[in-house]
């Protein structure tokens, strides 16, 4: 590198200006300096020159750094930026979210509270409509009840009185017989006086029963406490061959008919159906036989098979016995043809047991033969109704 300081050869030729400079040096007591001292001294500021020159040349680098800390500095903070919109974002979404599920769950609630109250409405409705049902079925079985008891008592009411004037009617014919006997003139013989006691046949005093209430007041009592238990308080699960089935006033007057106004021997109006006619012919059989215990025979009498399966099925179920009970050494004996029966129950009283002859309201005509033994019973259909008994 060459300097632009001048050089001089002939010192003569030294600016008045350097010469100024040493005559300065020499007046403050300071050596001069030599040429190569000087030539050091401009070697150092050539030197510190190029120095400047080199970190000028680096000044560009730092600048270019801190463009790059100030664009660092800036995307930083855009990205706070987005980040805080970000955040912003997502709470506005959660409480969107809280919101809609608020109000489906409150949608929710509100349809199930409208569902249930349409359920509770509507069995409101039911409830009423069953209630008044109730009330008009329970006013029908009253009114039915009233009729059957007025129209049945009046019936039985009719007959008395027309029993009463038949027998006023036989009472008063047997005293102008008498009168009419008196007067006439016959001879008497000791033979023909009339015995103190009536003569009965031999056949029909041993087996005959009666339940007239003058003659047997034990027996009628007692039918009476017994049939009175059936209709208040009625077992159910009670041993075989006692009813278990609801007894009816209605129920407790045929029976009681049959047994004190018609002593075990009559017919009874049918109730209207076969099942009720079973109810009962199964009180008289529980009757009788609480009475008279195995000495008794009940004999069911009906004309075709479907007949006698449904008194079976009845009697099973009003009295509790099972198939074992039916047969024909057994309590029940069940038959489609009258002489078939007759020829059973003259064995039955032969043996010194009391057989029941019960009739179903479908037999149209009932043998003569039948009438012979000391109970039976048979069921009248009404003439005013259609059988139902329809297969």
């Amino acid at each position: 590198m060459t300097s632009d300081v001048p050089q001089f050869s002939n010192p003569d030729l030294i600016p008045d200006t350097l010469q100024e400079n040493n005559s300065f040096e020499e007046t403050e007591g300071l050596e001069p300096l030599t040429l190569s001292e000087t030539q050091g001294e401009k070697e150092q500021a050539v030197d510190s020159s190029d120095k400047d020159v080199s970190a000028i040349d680096e000044l560009p680098k730092s600048t270019d750094l801190g463009k790059t800390i100030k664009e660092l500095s800036q995307e930083v903070d855009l990205l706070t930026q987005q980040k805080q919109g970000l955040v912003a974002e997502i709470e506005a979404l959660e409480a969107s979210k809280a919101k809609k599920l608020s109000e489906k769950t409150q949608t929710v609630e509100q349809t199930l509270e409208k569902m249930v109250m349409e359920g509770l409405k509507e069995l409101q409705q039911k409830k009423q409509t069953l209630e008044i049902s109730v009330e008009q079925l329970e006013r029908r079985r009253d009114r039915i009840r009233e009729e059957m008891k007025t129209t049945f008592a009046g019936i039985s009411q009719d007959l008395a009185i027309r029993v009463q004037g038949f027998k006023d009617y036989l009472v008063g014919s047997l005293q102008d017989l008498a009168a009419a006997a008196e007067q006439l003139d016959l001879p008497t013989q000791q033979s023909w006086e009339q015995p103190s006691e009536p003569v009965t046949p031999p056949s029909m005093s041993q087996s005959t029963v009666q339940f007239a209430p003058q003659e047997f007041a034990e027996q009628t009592r007692k039918i009476q406490q017994i049939l009175e238990q059936y209709r208040r308080n009625p077992d159910y699960y009670g041993p075989p061959w006692q009813l278990r089935r609801t007894f009816e006033p209605i129920h407790a007057e045929r029976v009681q008919k049959w047994f004190f106004s018609q002593g075990g021997r009559g017919t009874i109006k049918s109730m209207g159906s076969r099942l009720q006619n079973i109810l009962v012919a199964s009180a008289v059989i529980s009757v009788l036989n609480e009475l008279h215990g195995d000495r008794t025979r009940f004999l069911i009498l009906a004309n075709t098979p479907e007949r006698l399966g449904e008194w079976r099925r009845g009697l099973q179920d009003c009295l509790g016995i099972s198939r074992g009970d039916f047969g024909p050494e057994r309590g029940v004996v069940l038959f489609e043809s009258p002489d078939a029966l007759v020829q059973k129950a003259e064995r039955l009283v032969e043996d010194e047991f009391l057989p029941l002859v019960i009739i179903d309201e479908a037999e149209e005509q009932i043998s003569l033969s039948l009438l012979q033994f000391p109970l039976w019973l048979a069921f009248a259909p009404d003439p005013q109704q259609m059988s139902s008994y329809l297969y």
